[in-house]
């Protein structure tokens, strides 16, 4: 599907929502138990999705300005940055993610069409429009409310995010070496496909399921999709 900066903008607002409405819920115990993501406290999720909100700020800052700001100094300063924070209470995480994710909503309210279509850079090294700013930070603040394991899974996904989300990932995972996937939801009219390697009988495995499974699997998280005619679900490559 099409997703416009509409589009971005506003599930950018309800998975921050959402997001933050999580953490706090979350006594100091519940922030340092351990998260979906292995190795990972909660306050280790949480650390990361609000220092992504000032790392991408300092790309909404490159399109205002036309100055060169990259998301993050170095991949050490990302890597202490998700360190430190994780060692903060609670209470100050939440604070910190509500402050950095209204800086960044603010800081893209006062871009212009012209600011829009500048163009950055992320972390991983691909130049992109600013409009693809707010559907980076979607992509965090939703999957990462799933990750912390509080409840909310993949379900809680609007289903147009869900399936923007999985042609973005087929789109990332479409050169990456791995199996050869068809990929058909069970709860809507839609179809992906990843070229690679076919099975032993030398065809391509299908994956089904409901569209939330389909998208957990895509993103490498936990979920209960079935292949056809086969006794695993191949695993995938990761996604990022």
């Amino acid at each position: 599907m099409s997703r416009s900066l509409a589009d971005t903008r506003r599930w950018m607002r309800e998975g921050t929502e959402l997001l933050v409405h999580a953490t706090t819920r979350l006594d100091e115990a519940a922030y340092d138990a351990p998260s979906l993501l292995p190795g990972w406290s909660r306050k280790h999720v949480v650390a990361h999705v609000a220092a992504n909100a000032d790392a991408l700020a300092n790309l909404v800052h490159w399109a205002a300005t036309g100055t060169p700001t990259p998301m993050y100094a170095s991949p050490e300063e990302r890597s202490t940055g998700i360190r430190e924070g994780a060692r903060q209470p609670g209470t100050r995480l939440t604070e910190w993610l509500r402050l950095s994710s209204d800086a960044l909503e603010k800081a893209m309210d006062e871009l212009d069409d012209t600011q829009w279509a500048s163009r950055v850079l992320t972390a991983q090294g691909r130049t992109v429009a600013a409009t693809e700013i707010p559907w980076l930070r979607s992509r965090e603040v939703w999957v990462h409310a799933v990750d912390l394991g509080g409840g909310i899974d993949f379900t809680a996904l609007p289903a147009d995010f869900r399936t923007a989300l999985c042609d973005d990932i087929v789109t990332r995972r479409g050169g990456a070496p791995g199996p050869e996937v068809v990929l058909r939801p069970t709860d809507v009219p839609a179809r992906w496909y990843l070229p690679g390697a076919p099975d032993t009988a030398g065809e391509a495995i299908t994956v089904t399921g409901p569209l939330a499974e389909i998208t957990a699997y895509l993103a490498g998280r936990p979920h209960g999709t079935t292949a056809v005619g086969s006794t695993a679900v191949p695993v995938l490559p990761a996604w990022l």
